[in-house]
C-alpha cells in the first residue's frame, strides 16, 4: 500500500486527502513527516502520524481505518451524533479525529480559519449552527486545556460566552485539566468532557474517567495497559519498538502499554502521570506529574507547568513556571509558599518546588501542549 505525505498543514488539504483514504480509493494519508517513509503501510492503514510523543523521539503511528472509524464510532455512542467544529491542528490526532467523525457521520466540519482566538472560535461556532426537520442539530468541538483557559478568559465578552454554551460537548484532552478550570467552565456553562488517549489510540478512549465501548483498561506494575478495536497497528518501520509498546496475550488479545501510571477503582481510570517523568532529588523519587497537579490547584497557579533541573545540593529539584498574569493576583513568595505547603501536606516535604518562575507565555507545541522540554531548558539556562 502507497503512502502520501501531505505537506503543509492546511486542514482543508487534509480533509480531502482524509477522505479518500478512509474510503479506500486514495492512497494512505502521512502527516508530520520530514523524511520520506521507512517502509510501506500495512493493508487498511489510512493515516500515518508521526510525532515525537512524550519522548521527544520521533515515531511513525499506524493507524487503520478500521481503528479510526471504531473510535469515531464510539465517541458517538457515548456523547451523541452532530457537527463538528475543528479548532486544533489536523496534524494532531485530536484535530484528526474532528474530521474522521465528520466524515463518519456524513457531514461537512467547521474549520476554524488562521491562528485560534477566542474571537475567531465564537465566529467559527456560529457558523456551525444549522437545524434539521426543525429541529438544532447538536454540535461538538475538541480543545487543549490552554484553549479552553482562553476562552474562559475572555468569557466577559457575551459572543464568546454564548459560543462556549453552544457545544453540546466539549472535549478537552492533552493534557490534565486542572480541577479550577473545569470548574470555571462549569460555571460558565460549558459542558465540558476530559478525554485521555494517544495517538496509538486513536484519540481519546476514556470519557471522563470511563473508557467509551469494547475499550478495555488494566494495570500491570503500576502502568496502564489498553486494548480494543482502537488500537493503532504499530509504527511504521520499527518492528523492535512496535513489539516493546504493544503486547499479545496468550488468547491474542493486544495491549497498548502507555507508560502512564494510573488506578481503576470502580470502573473509574485516574491516571497519575508519566511513568517516566519522574526526578531524583536528595535521593528520594519525586513525580513531576504529582506536584504539578497539586500546584495547580493554588489559585493563580492553574497553568503552571513543572519541571526538573540539575540542583547542586540536592541533584535535580522541581521548578514551578508560570505564565506572570496568572501568577500576578497574589505575591510570587506567597504562591511559591502555598504551592510548597500542598506539595508537602499531599506527598512530604522531600518534594517540596526549590524556585517559581515567571514567564511571559509559556512556550508550546504545535498540538497547543506545554513545549515542557523547551521550558526545562530556558529554566536550566536561568542558572547558568
Amino acid at each position: 500500500m502507497t503512502l502520501q505525505p501531505v505537506a503543509g498543514d492546511d486542514p482543508r488539504d487534509i480533509l480531502r486527502a482524509l477522505r479518500a483514504a478512509m474510503n479506500g480509493s486514495g492512497p494512505a494519508l502521512g502527516l508530520g513527516m520530514v523524511t520520506p517513509p521507512p517502509a510501506d503501510p500495512p493493508t487498511g492503514t489510512a493515516v500515518v502520524v508521526t510525532t515525537s510523543g512524550s519522548t521527544g523521539i520521533p515515531k511513525s503511528v499506524v493507524l487503520g481505518r478500521a481503528a479510526l472509524t471504531a473510535s469515531a464510532l464510539a465517541t458517538a455512542a457515548r456523547i451523541g451524533e452532530g457537527a463538528w467544529l475543528l479548532a486544533l491542528p489536523a496534524t494532531y490526532v485530536a484535530g484528526l479525529q474532528v474530521l474522521v467523525r465528520s466524515l463518519v457521520a456524513g457531514r461537512e466540519p467547521g474549520i476554524l480559519s488562521g491562528t485560534f482566538s477566542p474571537a475567531s472560535f465564537a465566529a467559527a461556532a456560529l457558523t456551525l449552527t444549522s437545524s434539521e426537520n426543525g429541529a438544532r442539530v447538536p454540535t461538538f468541538t475538541s480543545l487543549v486545556p490552554a484553549q479552553l483557559t482562553k476562552l474562559l478568559d475572555a468569557a466577559a465578552d457575551a459572543t464568546i460566552a454564548s459560543a462556549l454554551r453552544s457545544f453540546e460537548a466539549i472535549l478537552v484532552g492533552g493534557q490534565a485539566l486542572p480541577v479550577a478550570t473545569l470548574e470555571r467552565a462549569q460555571a460558565a456553562g460549558a459542558r465540558i468532557v476530559r478525554t485521555y488517549g494517544s495517538t496509538e489510540t486513536s484519540g481519546g478512549c476514556v470519557y471522563d474517567g470511563r473508557p467509551l465501548d469494547d475499550v478495555a483498561l488494566r494495570v500491570v506494575g503500576g502502568e496502564l495497559q489498553i486494548s480494543g478495536p482502537t488500537l493503532a497497528d504499530g509504527y511504521l518501520g520499527d518492528e523492535a519498538l512496535t513489539d516493546a509498546a504493544f503486547l499479545r496475550d496468550a488468547d491474542g488479545t493486544r495491549w497498548y502499554r502507555t507508560g502512564d501510571a494510573g488506578t481503576i477503582d470502580d470502573g473509574i481510570v485516574r491516571v497519575r502521570g508519566r511513568i517516566d517523568n519522574v526526578i531524583v532529588s536528595g535521593g528520594l523519587n519525586i513525580s513531576l506529574d504529582r506536584v504539578e497537579r497539586i500546584v495547580r490547584g493554588i489559585p493563580g497557579l492553574e497553568d503552571a507547568v513543572v519541571v526538573g533541573v540539575t540542583d547542586e545540593r540536592w541533584g535535580e529539584a522541581s521548578v514551578v513556571v508560570v505564565p506572570r498574569g496568572g501568577a500576578l493576583r497574589r505575591s510570587e513568595s506567597t504562591q511559591l509558599d502555598d504551592a510548597r505547603a500542598a506539595v508537602a501536606d499531599e506527598i512530604g516535604p522531600h518534594a517540596r518546588p526549590a524556585r517559581l518562575v515567571l514567564v511571559d507565555e509559556l512556550a508550546t507545541l504545535p498540538s497547543g501542549k506545554p513545549d515542557r522540554e523547551a521550558i526545562r531548558r530556558s529554566v536550566a539556562a536561568l542558572n547558568r
